[in-house]
C-alpha cells in the first residue's frame, strides 16, 4: 500500500493491482514452509485488498523459478488476457490498451458522436484494464481471443488511449537489491531484463542504503531510472515490515507480532504450529 501510493504521489503512474507470488518449494531457504501455508497466509493477509491478489502459479511448478521468468510469465498472462501489448521501460507501447472479446457486440466500446455517455474516460479505460487485471490473478485466461478498438484515438484533453501503458514492474526491499550485487548470485541477463525492461520499486530496509547499493553495480547504475525508491514516513517507518522480525517475535512469544502481522495470519500460524519452537 505504501508503494503504491508512492507511485500515485509522482503523478506518473496509476496502479492498477497487486500480484504477491510465494516463491516454490524447492527454493531451499532454510526456515520455509511449505507453500501450502503460504499461499494460505497471503491470501489471508489480502483478503480484505480490492487490488492485492495472491497468485500460485510459481508455487504449482515442477521446479523453482527465477525471478526474471516470473516476471516474463506474468506479463504473457495479462498480455492474452488484457489484449494489449505491454510495454517495458525503454519501449513506450503506441498500441491502444482497450480491448473487447470477439463474441461480445461488434458496436465500437468508444465513439466519436455527440453522446457525451459514450465519451471515454480516463476511469472508463483504467476501469476496463482493472476488469481485466482482476481475472488473470488465480484463475486461467479465457479462451476467447481479444481484439483491439481502434476508433478515433483522440480523446480530447483527457489523454490518447494509445499512450496508456500497461507495465509490470518488482517491488522489492532495499536488502534484495542490494543482493545483486553480490558476484555469481543473480544470472547477469536476468538483470538485464528484470532491471532494464521490467523496473523496480524499493522500499527501504534497515542497513540497506538504495543509493549506496546501485553504485555498487554496474547494471544497475546502468538503469538507474529503472529503479523507484519508496520514500520512508519517518514517523512509520517500512522497516518494520519484515517477515524475518516477524518469524523471531512467533519463536519468542513476542506479543509485538501484532505488528507486523494481520490477527488472521496469527490465528492460522498458531493453528497450524508454524515457525513456533518449543522456548515459544
Amino acid at each position: 500500500e505504501r508503494a503504491r501510493d508512492y507511485l500515485h504521489k509522482t503523478g506518473r503512474f496509476i496502479v492498477i493491482g497487486g500480484i504477491v507470488s510465494p516463491v516454490h518449494d524447492s527454493y531451499g531457504k532454510t526456515g520455509l514452509v511449505s507453500s501450502r501455508h503460504r499461499l494460505t497466509m497471503c491470501q489471508l493477509a489480502v483478503q480484505s485488498s480490492d487490488w492485492i491478489r495472491v497468485d500460485p502459479w510459481e508455487c504449482y511448478q515442477d521446479t523453482w523459478q527465477t525471478t526474471c521468468s516470473v516476471l516474463e510469465h506474468h506479463r504473457d498472462l495479462m498480455k492474452r488476457v488484457t489484449g494489449c501489448i505491454l510495454s517495458n521501460v525503454n519501449t513506450p507501447s503506441i498500441t491502444p490498451v482497450i480491448s473487447q472479446p470477439q463474441n461480445e457486440s461488434s458496436q465500437t466500446i468508444y465513439q466519436n458522436n455527440n453522446n457525451v455517455s459514450n465519451k471515454p474516460t480516463a476511469a472508463k479505460i483504467l476501469g476496463k484494464v482493472g476488469e481485466s487485471l482482476s481475472r488473470i490473478c488465480c484463475v486461467r485466461p479465457p479462451m476467447e481471443r481479444f481484439t483491439f478498438v481502434d476508433e478515433n484515438a483522440n480523446l480530447g484533453t483527457v489523454m490518447r488511449y494509445e499512450e496508456i501503458e500497461l507495465r509490470i514492474l518488482l517491488l522489492c526491499g532495499s536488502d534484495l537489491l542490494e543482493s545483486f550485487c553480490i558476484p555469481g548470485l543473480w544470472n547477469e541477463a536476468d538483470m538485464e531484463v528484470i532491471v532494464g525492461e521490467f523496473g523496480i520499486v524499493v522500499v527501504p530496509r534497515d542497513g540497506a542504503d538504495p543509493d549506496r547499493i546501485m553504485n555498487h553495480s554496474s547494471i544497475l547504475r546502468k538503469y538507474k531510472n529503472n529503479i523507484l525508491v519508496v520514500k520512508d514516513d519517518l514517523n512509520h517507518p517500512m522497516s518494520v515490515v519484515s517477515s524475518t522480525k516477524s518469524r523471531l517475535a512467533l519463536q519468542h512469544g513476542d506479543g509485538h507480532v501484532v505488528d507486523y502481522l494481520c490477527q488472521p495470519v496469527i490465528d492460522y500460524i498458531l493453528k497450524s504450529q508454524l515457525y513456533i519452537n518449543a522456548s515459544g
